[in-house]
This record gives C-alpha cells, structure tokens and sequence, in this order.
C-alpha cells in the first residue's frame, strides 16, 4: 500500500482543499520522524483498523471523522474490544491504538476535525522473561555457525553483535559497511527512537567476528550484512526478518530456543550480574532511556520478590 493512500481524498470530501493539502503536509512530516521499522508498523496499523471497519483505508479513516467525536471514539472502542477477542498482546493492542489516535491527532492538528479519541490502552507488563537463551545458548549459537563458510561466517557476526554489544536486529540490518571501524574497534548504529549516530566500542571478540566477515564481504560501500539467496551470491541488504529465521535456524541446530532480541536480554542480564547490579554502567551498555527498565531486569536477575517471600513464609513457620 502506498504510504500516503491513507489521506482523505479532496474530491471525496467537502472540506476545502488547502485544508486537505494541509493535512497531508502534516502527516508526511510525521511519517518523516520515524524510523523505517516504525513507519511500516503504522502502516500496517491502519491497515488492520480499515479491515475492522471493512472498507478501504482512506475510507476507513474518512468515516470515523465524519462520524463526529461521540461514535469514532465509540467505533475505538469496539476495535479495542475486538483486538482482544483475537488474543493479541496488550503492547499489539496499545499500539494499534496509538497509530488510531495518532492519525486522527494529525488531522486535529491540521484543522480537519476539533476532537481526538480518548479510548486509552490496556495495561501491560513489560519483560515477564528477561532471561533469553543464557550464556551457554549463545555459546551455542556460536557453535552452530562454526565453519568456515561466507554464511556462517556472516550469521558469527551478527550473533557477536546481538550479544557482545546487545544490539536490536534493527540497528543490525541498518549498519553499512562504514559504520565499522576495525582499527578503533568501533561501530556506528542508529539506535531506537534516534535520528542521529552513535559510537559504540566493541569487544575484541566482535572486531574479530566483523574483520572475518569483511573479508569475506569485501570492503565496499554498502550493506554490512548482504541476504544470501540459493545460489550463495550476494542479493542485497540483510532484512530485520531475515536475522529472526537465521537466529531461529541456528537456535534448531543447537537443539535450544532463542530469538534475537532473546540475545539482548541475556547480555543485559549477564552485564548486571558482572557489574553487581551497577545500573548507571549497564544503562550505558544496553542505551535503554529509563533506568526503570533495567530495574525490571536486576529484579528478575536477583528474584527479589521470590526470596523476600520464603523470608516470610520461614519466619512464620518458626
């Protein structure tokens, strides 16, 4: 679907067409200040509520405006309702629901309309298991990709980056073969929600990973990480989906379970029991915003919860 197919049509409606031209300024600007992975999300999103409402996008959207504010935020509702009838996640929900509420801000912000939808999310805990694969899964993983082939080669890479430096398979698949600088032991990533580069020191052991893979690669300019098709010839930039079956690949034949971001998890976690739970250091390694999330984390770590609870329960049975 075309990104901007969304946006009400001026002779589908009544509103004057500088309004609608301002609407839709408005709306390339936002899809502008996401990152590719979020503007697909949104997409989809959108797509998803105009299936709900069985017409076509900028049908779907067009209705809801023009039902006024009491029956769209009524229609909201019933969308959330069935959005949990399905037995999706609540962070699927909320984010569906946010994309709605987004699209309807936007066309409040340009004038469109006077009201917003007030349906809010569902509440969530975020990070049940924070334990990914552990430390011998990834040790596993690295087994698995053990050969001397451009493929294994290459997943080794990827597998370092995940771990060694908690990478999301996000800022994998957008890194070039700029972004690495072996001599200084440094990558460059786009890291989630940011506009701008960050520098970031890597371990040895990745530095050695990445030069076995650039070797193989070669060092021009482009994707870091190229898909392989059948053939075993280069065929482009390596997608975000396509590190999630190689992971999966690899995690089959290591006899474990493990996804990508299950990686992440284990490091941050491994980094909080190295450093004794030094949050302000391990906040720096995995760059998440709030040091609420890593607290998340060190709790799961230390089982806190669980271990304050045997106190009681052994005090009482004294």
């Amino acid at each position: 679907m075309n990104e901007t197919a969304i946006i009400l049509s001026p002779k589908q409606h009544p509103a004057r067409v500088d309004l609608l031209a301002r609407l839709q300024a408005v709306r390339d600007s936002y899809l502008d200040t996401m990152s590719p992975n979020t503007r697909r999300a949104y997409i989809r999103d959108l797509i998803d509520f105009s299936k709900f409402m069985e017409a076509e996008p900028d049908q779907a959207l067009r209705t809801l405006m023009e039902n006024g504010p009491g029956e769209a935020n009524a229609t909201a509702l019933q969308y959330k309702a069935e959005l949990l009838n399905r037995g999706l996640k609540p962070s699927t929900v909320n984010r569906r629901l946010y994309s709605l509420r987004s699209s309807i801000k936007l066309a409040r912000m340009s004038g469109f309309i006077t009201w917003g939808l007030e349906v809010s999310g569902v509440k969530s805990k975020p990070y049940r298991d924070t334990t990914g694969p552990g430390r011998e899964g990834y040790l596993k993983l690295l087994k698995a990709a053990d050969s001397s082939r451009p493929r294994e080669i290459r997943d080794r890479a990827i597998i370092h980056l995940l771990y060694d430096r908690a990478l999301r398979r996000g800022e994998v698949v957008q890194m070039d073969r700029e972004d690495v600088d072996l001599t200084a032991g440094t990558i460059s990533i786009t890291g989630k929600g940011q506009r701008e580069p960050e520098t970031l020191k890597i371990p040895d052991e990745t530095v050695n990973a990445l030069r076995d893979w650039i070797k193989v690669r070669g060092k021009k300019p482009g994707p870091l990480f190229i898909n392989f098709d059948r053939a075993g010839k280069g065929d482009g930039r390596l997608t975000a989906d396509g590190i999630y079956k190689m992971i999966l690949y690899r995690a089959r034949q290591a006899g474990i379970k493990a996804r990508p971001h299950g990686l992440r998890h284990t490091a941050i976690t491994r980094a909080l029991e190295l450093t004794g739970g030094n949050l302000p250091a391990v906040q720096d390694f995995s760059r998440h915003a709030k040091t609420e999330t890593l607290r998340i984390y060190d709790d799961n770590r230390g089982q806190r919860g669980g271990k304050v609870a045997q106190m009681v329960a052994s005090e009482a049975a004294l």
